[in-house]
């Protein structure tokens, strides 16, 4: 028996682990859950549309006939009219009847992440497997406008993410989240918490990619403010915003406006009132041990083993039915925050968007849409 076990455990030390995870020092510990960040139960207030019909819808945008836009962990894009009726607009990859089961099919069907309308009408979408695509929301013609092979700087796209398009210029500015694990594999990337991230534009009157930031921690939602001097970037593995300067003597320069956060961040909008709403994929709350990540994160060997001999979705269990949004002015500082203590109406938030009076609540694999009727005020 001791023979046994001491062969096993050589052979798991010998494993090679698919991870070259570094030492990360936190901050400190998350803040409490008091003053703007104290619980409430103003998410519990919604309904959830489209059960077993939108499964996983991560980002959404609107035109002007109230129509909203958004795609599916099966690789769909849909249409939600405003009358509520749901209509299929395309596939970004195969159409097979496997796509959704697995995500082992979604570099084969495609995942949509980052959706937005520009100035001609047409959809603009980050599929996180295919690359940043035109879709024409009429006929779902789909146009390539940089493919994930083609990438930017000599390095392909791994995990194509956020999106956000100035309305000024209609210049594209997305995220590739990591150049080492695509989406299917996003808790390996958040374990290993790597910088291989990049901000990048896409101008589309020339077709040229621009570099503007690398060295990013799983580089998330992006929003520009209103007058578009500047944009926020979600680092979410890191649980920290940054301010990266488009306009005026800071241009081109980054500065962290948010770290230690309570929760990991993922999309950030623009609220109905001027303020920034910030999704919180999974919260971060002081309990008595550390968040399982904050306990992990100074040992490497630690990360190593475990991404050696965990299942992938074994992870899900340490993840809490907590919906947590987190409004912040325009200096990035918290004024408040919206809950869903127990998950009632939802919970792993990755997108609030607002359009006519309603919030959609949107998620990366939740087989609903939760919605806030009457907006975050």
């Amino acid at each position: 028996m001791l023979v046994t076990l001491l062969a096993v455990a050589v052979g798991l030390y010998l494993l090679p682990s698919p991870i070259d995870p570094k030492p990360h020092t936190l901050k400190g510990p998350p803040p409490l859950l008091e003053g703007p960040l104290a619980a409430n139960t103003l998410l519990q207030k919604g309904r959830r549309l489209f059960t077993g019909q939108l499964h996983g819808p991560e980002s959404f945008t609107a035109d002007e006939e109230g129509n909203v836009f958004t795609g599916t962990v099966d690789g769909k894009l849909w249409k939600i009219g405003a009358d509520d009726s749901l209509t299929f607009i395309t596939q970004m990859g195969r159409s097979l009847p496997e796509c959704g089961s697995s995500t082992d099919y979604e570099p084969v069907c495609g995942r949509p992440h980052g959706v937005r309308l520009d100035r001609h009408g047409q959809l603009v979408v980050a599929d996180s497997y295919f690359g940043l695509h035109s879709v024409d929301p009429q006929t779902g013609e789909k146009t390539v406008l940089v493919s994930s092979s083609q990438g930017a700087g000599g390095v392909p796209f791994g995990f194509l993410n956020g999106l956000e398009i100035s309305s000024q210029t209609g210049m594209i500015y997305f995220t590739d989240s990591s150049s080492r694990w695509g989406r299917r594999h996003v808790k390996l990337e958040v374990i290993e918490l790597n910088n291989l991230g990049r901000l990048l534009s896409y101008d589309p009157d020339t077709g040229s990619v621009k570099v503007l930031l690398d060295g990013l921690y799983m580089p998330n939602g992006i929003v520009l403010s209103p007058d578009e001097h500047f944009l926020l970037l979600a680092e979410t593995s890191i649980g920290r915003i940054l301010r990266f300067w488009l306009k005026g003597p800071k241009a081109g320069t980054k500065e962290v406006i948010l770290d230690n956060m309570i929760g990991y961040p993922d999309n950030i909008r623009l609220s109905d009132h001027g303020t920034f709403l910030v999704g919180i994929t999974t919260t971060r709350f002081r309990k008595l041990l550390p968040p399982f990540l904050d306990l992990i994160a100074p040992y490497p060997a630690v990360k190593r083993f475990l991404a050696k001999v965990v299942p992938l979705s074994w992870y899900n269990v340490l993840l809490p039915r907590y919906a947590l949004v987190l409004e912040l002015g325009p200096d990035g500082h918290i004024v408040g925050s919206l809950h869903d203590p127990e998950g009632r109406l939802t919970w792993a938030i990755s997108d609030v968007f607002q359009h006519r009076g309603r919030t959609y609540l949107g998620s990366t694999d939740l087989p609903f849409l939760p919605v806030l009727e009457g907006g975050s005020s």
